[in-house]
């Protein structure tokens, strides 16, 4: 078997083992959110840092959700970094937000963040202030072991079927998660414009 096969074999096996039950919870608590006129911060990292900026845009111009991807701002990220660490950019810029009950933080991760490993700290920071605010935690992530798996309302945790790829599995499939969100009856509320061309029989 040729890698791109195996590689693909492995998307569709984690596909099915997906747990829709909780992309289902992870929905309504995003309604909820809505509903409630609070706002969504999507943190991420690395890879995940750009999903979340993806993410961010997708859930404000399609499900009317006030969303924001703190790492958008790189002045912001980068004068945080210099002058007070990286551990706290996100709780701080959550506290400059006044993160309070009515907002839901979704951590787009890998790990998760682990203190003891002293991997994305700075997610664990945040997760700590959005939790002491009152704000509910949901995650995208790629391990059941991290701290955002367990402190977390709701957590999808994209199965590990293959330990050599967990790092490109979790990263695409946050995208997976996060458009299967977008695009749920509780939450869309903006066709997307192929699809609106296709069904007036325009063609851009």
């Amino acid at each position: 078997m040729s890698f791109t096969r195996q590689f693909m074999g492995e998307v569709g096996e984690i596909a099915a083992r997906l747990d829709a039950d909780k992309i289902e919870s992870l929905a309504g608590l995003l309604a909820e959110t809505r509903s409630r006129q609070g706002r969504l911060f999507v943190l991420g990292v690395g890879g995940s840092a750009g999903n979340a900026s993806h993410a961010a845009s997708d859930f404000r111009k399609l499900a009317g959700i006030d969303a924001y991807a703190p790492t958008d701002n790189v002045t912001e990220l980068t004068a945080r970094t210099n002058d007070e660490g990286w551990a706290t950019v996100f709780e701080g810029w959550l506290r400059i937000s006044r993160v309070n009950a009515s907002d839901m933080l979704l951590v787009l991760s890998v790990t998760g963040g682990d203190i003891e490993r002293q991997v994305s700290v700075n997610l664990v920071r945040a997760i700590e202030c959005a939790k002491q605010a009152g704000s509910k935690i949901a995650g995208i992530v790629g391990r059941a072991d991290g701290y955002t798996a367990r402190a977390a309302d709701v957590c999808i945790v994209v199965p590990v079927v293959n330990a050599a790829h967990v790092t490109p599995h979790s990263e695409a499939f946050q995208a997976v998660v996060w458009h299967c969100l977008v695009s749920h009856p509780l939450l869309k509320i903006a066709a997307t414009k192929w699809e609106s061309l296709a069904t007036t029989g325009k063609r851009e």
